[in-house]
């Protein structure tokens, strides 16, 4: 009997006697196959929300925020699947660019990036460079100049409004390290910079205040800021800003008495009101991620061991942590945990569950729930675990990086193999 579970797992996750099943593939068959800790990706899931993000802003565009997590297999499902792609280094372009995505339907940001990343961009051609600094508007003006063509911008504007998140996942206020500040007037200085470079067109202005957002006031607010900023700039200056990137951040549930997040048409729908006064309205473009990605993913794990400290409580420690997932320790988010390749009528106990790593902030979720015969040997899984965990995994302790596995219709694919001793070896000189 196959019994679908709650909804902070992937669309086809669910039980079939007793087995975590996704895709059509039982956990089971996985581990033993492919080993543990994996990522196991949900690639209808997967598509199916990015096809979501595209129908629910006809006109506009929909950038997939390539630091929730890339592959050359994503890049590849987004172009067939007519969304465009952000990246933020010269390694997720490469990574970009390997997966089939179109130059020219790739943005490029990031902070510091640096001449020869900007040289990347230009040659390959991507559609825009976000510019984030003065510095950065002479060097890529520079960079174009040199390579003879003529680089489409967008200004990337700090409108001043603080997300409710957390403080290290919030830039949209003036302490932000991204951006030119709307209220110091940084960022009207930056247009009139940008429209004085001749190599340089600016095709847009954009702004990204947080992630993990579930209100969406702060977008609502954003965007009438960027609004009101564009046709002041229009004005000033006698052109025609033809585009408005308002960025990203849609957060997702968690665990399953999580807030439920807003869909993308309800996103889209106030973004659309936020610019509807205007004489003629910008082409909107929106950066999702984690709504795509982070649901579509689950981390399965092998316990380990199971240590009980009198008056302490139970430790559970899984053959992972914060090498695959460093996001509780940074800014402590927070996991469902479930036994998968059982089910259990043992009374369920609040466990410590901890990873492999000599760190004592190596903790996947303090108090997690777990029924109390869960033993070494078994598989668990962490749902909603596909934006920036395998995307931060590092190798720790000499850790290797786990796989990411595609699951469809009971079939299989790698598209990130699991990292080897070879692969650590390599980067020494002998």
């Amino acid at each position: 009997m196959t019994v679908v579970i709650d909804r902070v797992w992937p669309h086809t996750a669910g039980r079939t006697e007793g087995e975590l099943t996704l895709g059509g593939v039982g956990v089971r068959a996985l581990a033993a196959e492919y080993g543990t800790p994996a990522y196991v990706l949900d690639e209808k899931d997967f598509r199916a929300r990015a096809r979501a993000w595209r129908d629910a802003l006809p006109g506009g565009e929909v950038h997939y925020g390539s630091k929730a997590f890339l592959c050359p297999e994503i890049a590849s499902w987004l172009a067939e699947d007519g969304l465009s792609l952000d990246v933020c280094t010269g390694g997720e372009l490469a990574v970009a660019l390997a997966g089939g995505m179109p130059a020219d339907r790739i943005t490029f940001h990031g902070n510091n990036k640096s001449v020869a990343e900007l040289r990347r961009a230009v040659t390959a051609g991507v559609n825009a460079v976000v510019l984030d600094s003065f510095t950065e508007i002479e060097r890529l003006a520079e960079v174009a100049r040199d390579a003879g063509a003529r680089q489409r911008v967008m200004i990337r504007v700090t409108p001043g409004v603080d997300a409710h998140t957390h403080e290290f996942i919030a830039t949209g206020g003036e302490r932000s390290k991204f951006g030119f500040s709307l209220g110091l007037g940084l960022a009207a200085q930056a247009v009139a910079r940008v429209l004085a470079e001749p190599h340089l067109e600016l095709i847009g202005l954009h702004s990204h205040i947080g992630s993990q957002l579930l209100d969406l006031e702060g977008f609502k607010m954003a965007a009438g800021k960027m609004a009101a900023f564009l046709v002041e700039c229009e004005r000033r200056h006698n052109v025609r800003i033809p585009g408005l990137d308002l960025g990203g951040g849609l957060g997702i549930a968690y665990r399953a008495d999580d807030p439920v997040p807003p869909s993308p048409a309800e996103l889209t729908a106030v973004l659309h009101d936020a610019v509807s006064w205007l004489d003629t309205p910008p082409v909107l473009s929106v950066e999702p991620g984690r709504s795509i990605a982070g649901p579509t993913t689950v981390a399965l794990y092998e316990i380990g061991t199971v240590k009980e400290i009198p008056g302490v409580g139970v430790y559970v420690s899984v053959d992972g942590g914060m090498s695959d997932n460093p996001r509780p320790a940074m800014y402590g988010a927070a996991y469902t945990a479930v036994l998968a390749n059982r089910v259990s009528d043992a009374p369920e106990r609040p466990v410590n569950l901890v990873g492999k790593h000599c760190e004592s902030g190596d903790v996947l979720g303090w108090d997690m729930p777990l029924p109390a015969d869960a033993q070494p040997g078994d598989l668990l899984a962490i749902p909603a675990s596909g934006a920036y965990q395998r995307s931060m995994a590092n190798n720790y302790n000499h850790v290797l990086r786990p796989p990411v596995l595609a699951v469809r219709d009971g079939q299989v694919k790698v598209v990130v193999r699991r990292e080897t001793e070879d692969d650590l070896l390599r980067l020494y000189p002998r």
